[in-house]
C-alpha cells in the first residue's frame, strides 16, 4: 500500500516546482533567433525536445567543482554538488540549485508517462526527471543544454 501512495504522490511532488511563483524576467526569441543563438543540434534539444545520444555528452563523467547553468539563457540550475552517475549514459543529479529555476511538465510523448525538465526562464528542454525509489528523483539532463561553470579553487 505504502508503494501504490508514492506512486500516486509522484505527480503532485514534482509539479510542485510549477506552482513556485517566478518572479524574474523571461527569456523570449523567435525559432528564427534561437536556432540563431543555440546552432542546429542545441536547437533540436533545447526547443524542439530532442535528446542526445546516450554516452556522448562531455559533462556525464566531469567532477569538476561547479555551477551548471542554461545553455539557453545563462539561467543556473545545477551544482556540481548533487551531481552523480546515474548509469543511464546523462548527467544525473539529485535536485536543482535552486528549485524556482526549473519547471517540470508531463511528457506524454512516448506510450508511458515520464516527466520533463525545463528551464524556467527561457522554457528550454533539459531533459526528465524520474524516481530512483520512493524517496529520490533522478534528474536527467543532455549535457549540451548544460554550460559549465568552474568554481575557482585558487586563493590569492
Amino acid at each position: 500500500m505504502h508503494m501504490k501512495l508514492a506512486l500516486i504522490l509522484l505527480p503532485a511532488m514534482l509539479f510542485c516546482a510549477e506552482s513556485i511563483p517566478w518572479d524574474q524576467s523571461k527569456t523570449f526569441h523567435s525559432d528564427y533567433e534561437w536556432r540563431a543563438i543555440l546552432g542546429h543540434e542545441r536547437f533540436c534539444i533545447m526547443r524542439r525536445k530532442a535528446t542526445e545520444k546516450p554516452y556522448s555528452g562531455k559533462y556525464l563523467y566531469s567532477t569538476d567543482e561547479g555551477v551548471y547553468r542554461c545553455a539557453a539563457c545563462d539561467l543556473a540550475l545545477f551544482s556540481s554538488v548533487s551531481k552523480y552517475d546515474g548509469n543511464t549514459g546523462w548527467p544525473c543529479f539529485h535536485e536543482p540549485i535552486i528549485q524556482k529555476n526549473i519547471w517540470i511538465k508531463e511528457d506524454l510523448s512516448l506510450p508511458f508517462r515520464r516527466y520533463e525538465v525545463l528551464c524556467r526562464s527561457c522554457d528550454s528542454h533539459l531533459g526528465h526527471v524520474f524516481r530512483d525509489s520512493t524517496d529520490h528523483l533522478r534528474y536527467t539532463i543532455n549535457s549540451i543544454a548544460l554550460e559549465f561553470q568552474k568554481i575557482s579553487t585558487s586563493r590569492q
